[in-house]
């Protein structure tokens, strides 16, 4: 046994490293930063969790979700590893807690999620302590086509070089070559350090099922008799979730839903049950998997299409990671096409959307610096947030704009001891800018608001002051309360052209068209006459996995036919329609351009922040035609507008 394995024994109780994991840690032991492609349950984070144990500074880990945290420090503390993370879920003591150990050096893991770094003080933090290595988890979001994921993982690359970070060790379970070529090339990593293992498991049976007579809810039944144990059905949007599980109890199932329209005790409950054996189905949109790892889950079910071979790849990893038989079964069918299709289009920036957000970074820059908050300025220029995140950092890669840093404009502090005793403490140097800081807050009974702008004027900057308020917070002196996150940008005004306005909108439709075909190719995939198994191995750059598995519905002669769409749409009824959701917008908002495309997406229910300012919700015409194909709302609503009734 060499000394990797026998480490391994000792601190992890592992007798054996599973296949790519001893390649990737020797590369990362060896200072070689490193790509690790593995499928989902397949071991990925004990490559990083190995080596932090092995390098001689802490390993800062960027995760995509808190529950991902969780599972994985409980898992680090058993085996006796220092690790911690910051979460917002965290309490102030608790994070300074996490702080402290950091800064004296007791942890060699931490865990953050990428927004963590637009934190202001977490960022003068992190950059005083040597940090041995960075993991990405989820790291596909580096690359284009899951930008709209994190945008923030974008600039990762550039997080490194400031922190000057040495190794670098990227985790993922889905992504193709092209994918993985853009991500090691954003971070230097050699193509010989990408360590991809196979993605045929042998245990998975693939079932694709046309249901009979349309009827989805028959089908499930059928699918859940000749299954044992529990397991995950996964459909598209809460409401079905909220169906489908209503439908299940009803006929004796004990299955619950799990969405992001429950509130995050309620969702905790339902996914402890799950995980204890108490819960046997879960019903659940995507927003209920990662970090899921649950050893004897036998059987996954998508009663609605997955958004992507990507996102199926991932969904039905979760099934018998235990090694043991189990079933992943598809009810194929085009009815929720157009939901699936819809969530792509919601998101495209019109564009006049996209120059109002040039002209409002060019009137609201003073010095060439401009300063914005999410919220209001997804409000002010009607872009969803995440693609506004995605448009802010395509406006950095444009050099357009550049990050400087984050602050909370509001900033409230409390005392926990006499500012007297506080004073007699500090070194002389602070005590001007102590007394300064005491005089120009003004509480309200038992918080106060420093007055940055006094400061200012008397020679104290706001980073002055700041590392001061975070010096006596570390030092349980007083507690600083920050709402309010602003981002601070450099901006070059040259380079807000019409032009720059044009490449972006290229770049929105483009990426849309992407997201398009990637649904176009997964229809496709599935409709395929070769071994399932085979071609999902094939599509992630796996040569390996045999060409007739025997455990799939082709290899079992039944070839998926989706049988064409009908259209059955009334198009007076729809103009009609139409026409009375215009009527209401131009009432409810007068100087807010009514475009074919938001009358499009008011028919489909897509929401967009005037639709959330104007309580849209309420309106009965609001959605009404989510299942009609977008195309054919778009080509309604210009023609309504272009033909305006008498």
């Amino acid at each position: 046994m060499n000394n990797l394995s026998k480490q391994l024994e000792h601190q992890f109780g592992f007798s054996h490293f599973r296949e790519g994991q001893q390649q990737a840690i020797n590369q990362l032991l060896n200072g070689h930063s490193t790509l690790a492609v593995f499928p989902t349950g397949s071991g990925k984070s004990l490559c990083y969790q190995f080596t932090a144990t092995m390098l001689p500074h802490l390993s800062l880990v960027i995760s995509p979700l808190i529950a991902l945290m969780h599972d994985q420090l409980a898992f680090l503390r058993k085996k006796g590893i220092p690790a911690a993370c910051l979460d917002s879920s965290q309490n102030k003591e608790e994070a300074q807690q996490v702080i402290q150990q950091v800064r004296e050096g007791e942890l060699k893991i931490l865990m953050i999620s990428v927004e963590r770094f637009k934190n202001e003080r977490f960022r003068r933090f992190i950059e005083t302590v040597p940090i041995s290595m960075l993991v990405v988890d989820e790291a596909h979001c580096i690359s284009e086509w899951g930008h709209n994921f994190r945008p923030d993982y974008l600039k990762l690359p550039h997080y490194q070089k400031q922190l000057k970070i040495p190794l670098v060790l990227l985790l993922t379970a889905t992504a193709m070559r092209r994918v993985q070529k853009d991500m090691a090339q954003k971070f230097s990593i050699a193509y010989p350090h990408i360590v991809q293992t196979g993605f045929y498991r042998s245990n998975l049976d693939l079932d694709i099922v046309l249901p009979s007579c349309g009827n989805k809810q028959q089908s499930l039944l059928t699918a859940l008799e000749r299954t044992e144990g529990g397991g995950i059905v996964y459909v598209t949007q809460q409401k079905t979730a909220d169906d489908i599980a209503t439908f299940l109890t009803q006929r004796g199932y004990n299955a619950r839903a799990y969405h992001a329209g429950l509130s995050s005790d309620l969702r905790s409950t339902i996914q402890t049950r799950f995980m204890n054996g108490e819960t046997a189905i879960i019903v659940a949109t995507i927003a209920f998997g990662m970090g899921i790892d649950k050893p004897d889950i036998r059987f996954v079910i998508h009663y609605d299409l997955p958004k992507s071979i990507e996102n199926y790849s991932q969904e039905i990893g979760r099934a018998g990671r235990d090694g043991l038989p189990s079933r992943c079964i598809l009810l194929a069918g085009l009815d929720g096409l157009n939901v699936l299709e819809n969530f792509v289009l919601g998101d495209t920036p019109e564009p006049h959307a996209i120059q109002a957000l040039l002209h409002n970074i060019a009137t609201t820059t003073h010095n060439n610096q401009w300063e914005t908050q999410t919220y209001g300025l997804s409000q002010a220029t009607n872009i969803r947030a995440l693609p506004l995140k995605t448009l802010l950092v395509q406006l950095e890669l444009h050099g357009a704009i550049q990050a400087k840093h984050s602050y909370y404009a509001d900033i409230k502090l409390k005392w926990q001891s006499s500012p007297e005793h506080i004073c007699q403490a500090l070194p002389n140097e602070q005590q001007a800018l102590f007394h300064a800081l005491v005089r120009c807050t003004q509480f309200k009974k038992v918080w106060g608001e420093p007055d940055f702008t006094q400061l200012n004027q008397q020679g104290f900057n706001r980073d002055t002051v700041m590392r001061l308020l975070n010096q006596l917070a570390d030092a349980n002196q007083l507690v600083v309360e920050t709402k309010k996150l602003t981002d601070v940008y450099r901006v070059e005004p040259d380079k807000l052209t019409t032009e720059l306005a044009t490449q972006l909108q290229h770049y929105c439709e483009t990426n849309e068209q992407s997201e398009l075909a990637r649904i176009a190719t997964m229809l496709r995939f599935f409709s395929l006459n070769r071994c399932l198994n085979y071609n999902l191995a094939l599509y992630f750059g796996d040569k390996n996995a045999p060409e007739h598995c025997g455990h799939c519905s082709v290899c079992r002669g039944q070839v998926l036919r989706l049988p064409k769409s009908e259209d059955s749409i009334n198009p007076s009824l729809l103009t009609e329609d139409l026409r009375e959701s215009q009527f209401w917008l131009s009432q409810q908002s007068p100087d807010f351009p009514v475009t074919a495309a938001l009358l499009a997406r008011f028919a489909a229910g897509l929401n967009q922040p005037i639709f959330t300012r104007l309580k849209a919700r309420k309106h009965a015409q609001f959605g009404k035609h989510e299942n009609v194909p977008y195309s054919t709302l778009l080509a309604c609503a210009q023609n309504v507008l272009t033909n305006p009734s008498h």
